[in-house]
């Protein structure tokens, strides 16, 4: 094999494709990333048996073939070559080293048999459907950060994907939940994905997802099965396994009747919860919210260290109520909001608040209260 390549284009892609391997690999292969040349594209691969991201990257091929190398160790030099460099990569003739040349900046890494490197064959898909990545991304942000990390709940540990009927329309819904918190988001069903199988995306895949969605305009190729889910972006593809679990039915800890409505300029709250939870225990960072007519006194006590007060108008005219949360919770919730307001429904002390935006996407959070 021997390419030339612009340091720019191959830095991109080893980006893309580099944050998928494992940095301890008891599996040696796994440590690597595959490269192919053919054509006038190099096409790297690389995976950890769960998830895997091919991207084809043009190139000035000389003399196809396939190697490959430790993927870091490829990443960390082509990111320190200068800036607009052209990047030269030849194989040995027994193939057991690669050079990677530059400048006056020559390198030489031990190299691994193609053939040794795993494929996630992705067998057969039941569903494909076009979203935008606009879209996709949103559902993903909205939900991201209730995905639990406890692992024995090992299928909280990932977003909830299906389609579902709402409001008279077909809605592809994404839902993570950790116990304590839960998000939904909801975007109109693209075509072709009607029943679909309910599916559920690692962490880690969708951490990757997050990073690959950075062109809004771009369309995305959903590909589903009941094991597997395949992602087509431009020249990357990305497939992953799936959970193999039951997502449990989040329908019944979303609260129907919170009669009790507080509307709140959103950055002001988010700003006065920060400060009054500076003095609170990290353990249970519990801040307590006491309504009362247009008003919002948030109170933070911590045996240790002392407490904190802070006064928000707040629109509300209901009976006064006291409820407590966990500021963390709290935060999280109102940096996924983009509307200047936020919407509280609230119940009592010990049921579950619901949380609405009001820029008018189809996203909603459900928060459960603590003792305070």
């Amino acid at each position: 094999m021997r390419i030339t390549i612009e340091r720019s284009n191959l830095l991109k892609s080893l980006n893309h494709v580099h944050r998928v391997v494992e940095r301890r690999n008891t599996i040696p292969i796994l440590s690597n990333i595959l490269l192919k040349a053919d054509g006038t594209n190099l096409d790297m691969k690389a995976t950890d048996l769960d998830l895997e991201i091919t991207e084809a990257t043009p190139a000035n091929v000389e003399q196809a073939g396939a190697t490959t190398v430790p993927a870091h160790l490829l990443y960390d030099i082509v990111r320190k070559l200068p800036d607009g460099s052209e990047v030269l990569l030849a194989t040995n003739t027994d193939g057991s080293s690669m050079t990677v040349a530059s400048g006056r900046s020559k390198f030489s890494l031990q190299c691994l048999p193609e053939s040794d490197f795993p494929d996630l064959t992705a067998g057969t898909f039941s569903h494909s459907f076009r979203l935008k990545a606009k879209e996709f991304k949103m559902l993903i942000d909205r939900t991201q950060f209730a995905i639990s990390t406890e692992e024995t709940r090992y299928y909280l540990n990932g977003i909830f994907f299906h389609t579902i009927e709402s409001s008279g329309e077909l809605k592809l819904r994404s839902v993570a939940t950790d116990g304590h918190r839960l998000a939904r988001a909801d975007v109109n069903a693209p075509s072709g994905s009607e029943g679909m199988p309910g599916i559920i995306i690692p962490r880690k895949t969708v951490g990757e997802l997050q990073k690959l969605l950075d062109n809004p305009d771009v369309d995305v190729t959903v590909e589903v099965s009941d094991a597997k889910i395949r992602l087509t972006i431009s020249n990357i593809v990305m497939t992953s396994k799936l959970i193999d679990g039951t997502f449990p039915d989040y329908q019944r800890v979303i609260p129907a009747n919170n009669d009790k409505e507080m509307r709140v300029d959103c950055q002001t709250f988010a700003q006065a919860v920060d400060r009054v939870s500076t003095i609170s225990s990290e353990r249970g960072r519990a801040v307590k919210l006491a309504l009362t007519d247009g008003q919002l006194l948030l109170t933070v006590n911590n045996p240790d260290s002392g407490s904190a007060t802070e006064e928000v108008a707040v629109g509300y005219d209901t009976d006064p109520m006291e409820i407590g949360f966990n500021a963390k919770y709290l935060l999280d919730i109102t940096a996924q909001l983009s509307g200047d307001e936020a919407i509280f429904l609230l119940a009592d002390a010990g049921s579950p608040t619901l949380i609405r935006d009001t820029a008018g996407d189809d996203a909603l959070y459900v928060l459960m209260p603590m003792r305070v």
